[in-house]
């Protein structure tokens, strides 16, 4: 994996840059859909790469370990070939799912023993064979196992789960320089910063994580209740620290002004269920702001959904179309309005690029933000 930063925005700490991997060049900052088991709900893999032109997508370690199993995805080639993908694949190691498990899991120092929550059946995932796992999964970047703490978390408990986060990490690190990839491709693993929302314990995590020397960054255990203030506060804090020449990823954020203010604070990367799952709830982000595609006002609008969109479904629907499907429950309606929705979120990161290239992102942010984040 290759990182170049190619411009950077004279206003702020935004960056645009080059991401390359064996299956493909990322454009940064870049917004990653979520296809958590081996699919970005509602949207044909076809759809990702002409509509969307999505440059990387997410799958996810735990739940593709409980289905279709590892061992399905080995026989098959692995994700990509599994899902008929040939771009970039991020896998998360599985740690925000154990940490949702609560009353179904137990944290010790050798790793988690959790019940599944599809049939309750009894798994234990530890340092090192999340990384197995994530080798026969096959993404090109894997992320290290952490405990993701919650929020509000008590200080005590978030310095000791951010200690052993850290010990997992070395262990993550040894079993990955031990293992070699599967399938011809080179995997770049990513270590997770932690500390809760206390400025000397994320200080501290990420110095330790900027001295592993990995080739990407990414910053855990935000977007999980805390305000937004303290969200830009504490990744400031980790973006002054992380070494500027590696990739800096912000995980589970998030709306779409939480990802305009963190790229002006330096992060490249983001990925976040929001787009997807709001879509198929009626909740739709256009250029001119958010709409509730469910409101009856929409009954007898026929203009399209959003006039600019670069997708070209939306463009071709109009607003009282889409509402009559949400409300006979056509699956239609959701697959409309998740191609809109990741759309306008990966249009979002392109534009704030171009921006950054051209040496105003800053004014654009201020102009847009209002805008965009407007009730219609």
């Amino acid at each position: 994996m290759k990182f170049d930063i190619t411009h950077k925005d004279p206003g702020s700490s935004a960056r645009a840059g080059i991401l390359q991997t064996d299956h493909g060049v990322i454009q940064t900052p870049i917004f990653m859909p979520v296809g958590t088991q081996g699919s970005v709900k509602s949207v044909h893999q076809e759809e990702l790469k002409t509509t969307i032109n999505a440059d990387i997508i997410l799958g996810n370690t735990y739940h593709l370990y409980l289905r279709p199993k590892t061992d399905i995805l080995q026989k098959a080639g692995g994700l990509h070939k599994f899902i008929n993908w040939d771009r970039p694949i991020l896998t998360d190691s599985g740690g925000y799912q154990v940490y949702s498990l609560k009353g179904m899991r137990k944290i010790t120092e050798k790793g988690v023993k959790f019940r599944s929550h599809i049939d309750g059946s009894m798994h234990f995932f530890s340092p090192e064979s999340v990384m197995d796992t994530q080798r026969e999964i096959g993404a090109d970047i894997i992320m290290a196992f952490d405990e993701c703490t919650p929020y509000p978390c008590d200080y005590k408990y978030a310095r000791r789960s951010m200690h052993m986060t850290h010990r997992w990490l070395e262990r993550c690190i040894k079993r990955f320089n031990e293992t070699d990839p599967i399938y011809g491709y080179e995997q770049t693993l990513a270590p997770i910063v932690q500390g809760s929302t206390y400025t000397d314990l994320r200080e501290m995590s990420a110095e330790y994580i900027a001295g592993t020397n990995m080739p990407i960054n990414a910053i855990g255990g935000l977007s999980v209740g805390e305000p937004a203030e303290e969200l830009y506060a504490m990744t400031e804090v980790v973006t002054n620290i992380l070494p500027e020449d590696k990739p800096r990823y912000l995980m589970g954020v998030g709306l779409p002004e939480n990802i305009l203010e963190c790229i002006a604070l330096g992060i490249d990367m983001f990925d976040c269920v929001l787009p997807t799952r709001n879509a198929r709830h009626g909740m739709l982000y256009t250029k001119n702001g958010v709409i509730n595609m469910k409101n009856a006002k929409w009954k007898e609008d026929f203009s399209p959904i959003d006039v600019d969109s670069e997708a070209a479904t939306s463009r071709d629907h109009t607003k009282a179309y889409l509402r009559h499907l949400f409300k006979v429950k056509e699956y239609l309606a959701m697959q409309i309005a998740t191609i809109n929705n990741l759309s306008f979120y990966l249009w979002l990161v392109r534009t704030a690029r171009e921006k950054i290239q051209e040496g105003t992102f800053t004014q654009w942010k201020s102009v847009i933000l209002p805008v965009i984040t407007q009730r219609l």
